[in-house]
């Protein structure tokens, strides 16, 4: 096998503690959505989650405007993505965390100079750079490395569509076999295997034991080579790839 010499960094929930403070986001602009159209029901961001999970704002709209029978102007709803995006970096610059260890994590592989590392998400880039940023992730991970499905390619896609992998593995001159990439979703992880990345599946940002495990359990049938539940396992899951 050949030596990994790259490191592809997921953001949400698997650097930064972002999906929450997203669906608050979300939910703010939804309710105000449908009080304007006189529909009396209001969401709060763990509800969106359940309802909406693994869509982007744009899907959660379009779902919306399905469920309660009525439409967004094509103009309305790219004035809503735009709202999302500030709200959401907004709340990120408030109270935005990073994941419990791995800062640490981030700062030992950047003293050792051993790998090369990159942000691929599918997360607008202005928020990625400021979420990585608030948690001061952006000491060790340059900004102009950060790839993102909704705005680094010709045509925004998200994951679980691999283009994002593969746009980021072109930009950095890298091939697959020699990286890795860390994800915490089903849509993530699917994103880097079908480019053919090696996957370390996060699942610490889960709430509990419970989720961890089913979550931990379905990337690894996905096809994630290892699972990490907390980041002071990352050199031990990273050598196991590395003898494997």
């Amino acid at each position: 096998m050949p030596k990994i010499t790259e490191l592809f960094f997921d953001c949400d929930n698997t650097l930064v503690l972002s999906e929450e403070l997203a669906f608050e986001a979300c939910a703010d602009l939804a309710n105000e959505i449908l009080e304007k159209r006189g529909i009396p029901d209001r969401y709060t961001g763990s509800q969106l989650i359940q309802d909406f999970v693994g869509q982007n704002f744009r899907g959660m709209m379009i779902s919306l405007q399905a469920k309660y029978k009525f439409e967004l102007s094509k103009e309305d709803l790219e004035d809503y993505v735009k709202k999302e995006e500030d709200k959401v970096i907004v709340k990120l610059n408030e109270k935005a965390q990073p994941c419990i260890g791995v800062n640490e994590v981030l700062e030992n592989l950047y003293n050792s100079k051993k790998y090369d590392m990159a942000v691929v998400s599918s997360s607008a880039l202005r928020r990625v750079r400021a979420s990585i940023k608030k948690v001061g992730q952006d000491k060790w991970l340059d900004p102009e490395l950060v790839f993102s499905a909704a705005s680094s390619l010709a045509k925004p896609t998200s994951k679980p569509d691999p283009a994002i992998y593969l746009h980021a593995l072109d930009k950095c001159g890298k091939k697959a076999e020699e990286t890795v990439a860390i994800e915490d979703s089903k849509s993530g992880a699917l994103s880097a295997i079908r480019a053919g990345i090696h996957c370390i599946a996060y699942v610490g940002s889960y709430p509990d034991d419970n989720k961890k495990l089913e979550m931990a359990q379905q990337l690894e049938t996905l096809g994630a080579k290892v699972v990490m539940k907390d980041w002071t396992e990352f050199e031990k899951c990273l050598g196991e790839i590395e003898a494997s």
